[in-house]
């Protein structure tokens, strides 16, 4: 018999448990869906400074923002990371300001409007921090026109 009130998440498990401890929905839970981790970045290969740009991957959706083949990600988009405990100290640094692995990972609190906070999943949406109708596929830009498109402030 299925509770539905059982749920896979330890209460407020991202104040008190250690991210290397967390499980893997826990560990899921974390991502707001704000889908900035989706935009395609520039990197300045003198400073290593990164540049977000409006541009997000072809399985992005924008109404959503999240990724339309999840689970597959990986073999059809082979520079797409997947994010884990164990890369997360060499991957931190490509993850958005906002990032809830980004914050957790350098001691810091979760903001307001993220959903664990909240209880709502479209807090991330209606707190515009999210990438829903401010992006373009990756399929109508021109790779060599990426830069024509980079954003103040994405980070």
């Amino acid at each position: 018999m299925n509770n539905s009130n059982t749920s896979p998440l330890r209460d407020k498990f991202w104040r008190n448990i250690p991210m290397a401890e967390l499980t893997r929905p826990e560990w899921e839970a974390l991502c707001d869906g704000c889908g900035k981790c989706c935009l395609l970045k520039l990197e300045d290969e003198d400073t290593g400074q990164l540049e977000y740009t409006s541009v997000v991957c072809k399985l992005f959706n924008d109404q959503t923002c999240g990724c339309t083949k999840y689970t597959e990600r990986q073999k059809l988009v082979p520079t797409c990371v997947v994010l884990t405990p164990d890369n997360i100290a060499e991957i931190v640094y490509w993850m958005p300001s906002t990032c809830a692995y980004r914050l957790l990972w350098s001691g810091k609190s979760l903001p307001a409007w993220h959903p664990l906070e909240t209880g709502d999943k479209n807090s991330v949406h209606s707190a515009g921090i999210s990438m829903r109708n401010k992006v373009i596929s990756e399929l109508d830009v021109r790779e060599e026109d990426l830069e024509d498109y980079v954003e103040e402030g994405l980070q």
